[in-house]
């Protein structure tokens, strides 16, 4: 069975930093592109960056541009998102999502496969 598992989330006050880790098993990790999507409180899904399979391209959400950093591991199975310079609206539910083809979309649909989530919340 494909798992995608993310971990790292918790609670940090504006300006500090977190860094979300994403477990891939159960399928060929460097075919897919990789992804973080997130969703805020009573708000819809959105994208937030897309690295390749060989991890060489990146691109982010404008949002987020300039505070996050995506990168993979191919040898571990493992994708990661270093996000420094929190803010309030970062706050959301973080899902790792895996896709055959370097895409970033905001539909559940845009994905092959999705983690369960974990929960950023930035707060004072």
């Amino acid at each position: 069975e494909v798992q995608l598992v993310e971990s790292g989330g918790g609670l940090v006050q504006p300006g500090g930093s977190l860094r979300l880790s994403c477990a891939a098993s159960e399928f060929t990790f460097n075919n897919y592109a990789m992804n973080w999507v997130r969703q805020a409180p009573g708000k819809g899904l959105e994208w937030v960056s897309t690295i390749d399979q060989g991890g060489t391209h990146t691109t982010y959400n404008d949002s987020v541009k300039g505070r996050f950093t995506i990168s993979r591991d191919n040898a571990k199975n493992t994708m990661h998102l270093q996000m420094n310079s929190l803010k309030l609206e970062d706050t959301a539910i973080y899902y790792c999502a895996a896709r055959n083809a370097y895409y970033g979309g905001s539909r559940y649909s845009d994905y092959d496969y999705w983690g369960q989530g974990t929960q950023v919340t930035v707060s004072s």
